[in-house]
């Protein structure tokens, strides 16, 4: 059984206040924790346990600052031209491929709304006027999880209909996304090809089951 922390967690991420300070789970009051998930998990031994384990990492948080759920929220934001459908997608600053923009639910904060500022945060795009449909919150394989640290993400998603003879609303990658694009995205086979094919990349593996549902 694997243990294993990033060094990273427990430095920048105590410092930059994204990690637990705490690096004994069964110090942790769990009840607030167990009542404000997305998704219901237990606790063992003062441990909490992935309801989607094993995950090759039994104890520790791998790359994850936090110990149990961690909420997130991912904006889906597409659009047809006249030759395909798009959609907006940033290069991860890690390392880790392509994603939706999304990130980190605050305390108190309302899923839709942190989609949205995570939107603007990552590229730019701000959307008034558009009907958002917030989608139920879904666990997510995301490659930095272990038994003990994982992601649960609620999708947020918009479509702007058929542009014609006007350009898409631009897009800049900003904070901790290299870059941010409109994509092809026509089925995800399509989208998978695409990435590869222009910017020899890859879908980031926490949203390949989502991107596959939604885009069929």
């Amino acid at each position: 059984m694997r243990t294993y922390t990033h060094p990273d967690v427990l430095t920048i991420g105590v410092r930059d206040g994204w990690a637990d300070p705490c690096d004994d789970p069964t110090q942790i009051d769990w009840a607030p924790r167990q009542a404000a998930a997305a998704i219901p998990f237990h606790v063992v031994d003062g441990r909490p346990l992935n309801p989607f384990a094993p995950t090759g990492i039994r104890y520790g948080r791998n790359e994850l600052g936090h110990w149990g759920e961690q909420l997130c929220a991912d904006a889906i934001v597409t659009a047809h031209t006249a030759h395909d459908r798009v959609l907006v997608m940033v290069e991860r600053g890690d390392g880790h491929g392509w994603a939706l923009p999304g990130g980190t639910v605050e305390a108190g904060e309302d899923p839709g709304v942190a989609a949205l500022r995570e939107l603007r945060e990552e590229t730019g795009l701000r959307l008034g006027g558009v009907p958002w449909r917030v989608l139920p919150a879904r666990y997510v394989p995301d490659p930095r999880a272990s038994d003990e640290a994982w992601m649960v993400t609620v999708p947020v998603r918009t479509h702007l209909g058929t542009v014609v003879g006007a350009e898409l609303p631009a897009v800049v990658g900003a904070d901790d996304a290299r870059r941010a694009e409109w994509v092809c995205a026509g089925t995800y086979a399509a989208l998978v090809e695409y990435l590869r094919r222009v910017y020899g990349g890859r879908v980031f593996a926490a949203h390949e089951a989502l991107l596959r549902e939604l885009l069929g």
